[in-house]
C-alpha cells in the first residue's frame, strides 16, 4: 500500500462523507474499503438489492464490509438513469451523514462491441450511465460539495486520446467513456477554486466480476487487483482541491507517491 509520509498513521478521511455510484462490487467497492479504514461515511448508491444471479454482492453485504473495516454505510439503491432515485439517495445522505464531501462517479455501463453489433437498448445503456449519470449525480451533489473543506469528485474515466484506435473497435462504449472525461474537463474549470474534478484510469486491466464476463476464464492472469484504483483513488482524494482537472493513470501517480513494487497489485505476481 502507499508508503506513510509519517511514522504515525493519520486518518485523512475520518469523518469525512463519499458518495460512491457502483460501490456495491468491484472497483467502486475497493475505493469504498479503503476510504472506511480512515472511518469515513460511505454511501453506497448502487443497483443491486436483491442477490444477482452472476455478479457477487449487493448493497446490504457492501455495506456490512465497509462497517467491519471501520467506517459508516448508508446503502441506497439507486439506478443512475433514474434521476429521482440520485436526488432521494444524496438527501438521505446530506440528512444522515451532515454533508457531502466527495463524489465517486465509478457506475459504468460497457459493451466493446462494433457498431453493427451493438444494439440500440445497448447504446442507451452506456450513454445513460456513463455520460448522463455521471453528469446528474455530479449536478445534484455540487451543491452539497460546494459547502465542504475539501471536497473532490472523481470520475473513472479516460483521457481523451484521439487516437482512432480507442474507437475503431467499440465507438459507442469509448464515446460514452470519454463523455465522463469531458464532465471533468468541463466541471474542474467551471468549479476552480470551490470544487477539485479529476479523473482516474488504471494502466492495465483490472480483475473484477465485469472482466471475468468479457475476457473469459485464465483473463485475470492478464490483471490487477481492485487495489491499486483504490490507493490511486485515496491519494487523488485526500490532496488540496486546488489539485484538479487531472487525468490521472494509476501507475503513473503511485510511482510519483513512491511506489516501488507493482507486484503486489498483479493477481498472478510476475
Amino acid at each position: 500500500s502507499v508508503p506513510s509520509t509519517s511514522p504515525f498513521t493519520f486518518r485523512k478521511l475520518a469523518g469525512c462523507t463519499l458518495f460512491i455510484t457502483g460501490a456495491s462490487r468491484g472497483i467502486g467497492k475497493a475505493i469504498a474499503l479503503k476510504a472506511a479504514k480512515d472511518g469515513a461515511n460511505i454511501v453506497i448508491a448502487a443497483k443491486t438489492a436483491e442477490p444477482h444471479p452472476t455478479l457477487p454482492g449487493t448493497i446490504f453485504t457492501a455495506a456490512a464490509e465497509i462497517e467491519a473495516a471501520g467506517g459508516k454505510a448508508l446503502p441506497c439503491v439507486v439506478n443512475v438513469r433514474e434521476e429521482q432515485q440520485i436526488i432521494n439517495a444524496v438527501e438521505k445522505a446530506v440528512k444522515t451523514f451532515g454533508g457531502i464531501d466527495i463524489l465517486v462517479n465509478n457506475a459504468s455501463a460497457i459493451s466493446l462491441t462494433g457498431t453493427l453489433e451493438t444494439e440500440t437498448k445497448k447504446v442507451n445503456l452506456m450513454m445513460d450511465v456513463n455520460v448522463r449519470g455521471t453528469y446528474l449525480t455530479s449536478k445534484t451533489c455540487l451543491p452539497h460539495l460546494r459547502k465542504s473543506r475539501n471536497p473532490h469528485i472523481l470520475n473513472l474515466s479516460p483521457p481523451m486520446n484521439m487516437n482512432p484506435m480507442w474507437f475503431k473497435n467499440h465507438c459507442a462504449y469509448t464515446i460514452s467513456k470519454y463523455g465522463m472525461s469531458m464532465c471533468v474537463l468541463g466541471m474542474a474549470e467551471e468549479f476552480r477554486g470551490e470544487v477539485a474534478v479529476n479523473a482516474l484510469w488504471p494502466k492495465t486491466a483490472i480483475h473484477t466480476a465485469a472482466m471475468d464476463m468479457l475476457g473469459g476464464s485464465g483473463i485475470e492472469k492478464q490483471c490487477r487487483k481492485t487495489d491499486i484504483l483504490a490507493d490511486a483513488a485515496y491519494c487523488i482524494l485526500t490532496k488540496p482541491k486546488s489539485f484538479t482537472g487531472n487525468f490521472i493513470i494509476d501507475e503513473v501517480l503511485l510511482r510519483e507517491e513512491g511506489v516501488k513494487d507493482f507486484d503486489v497489485y498483479a493477481v498472478v505476481p510476475g
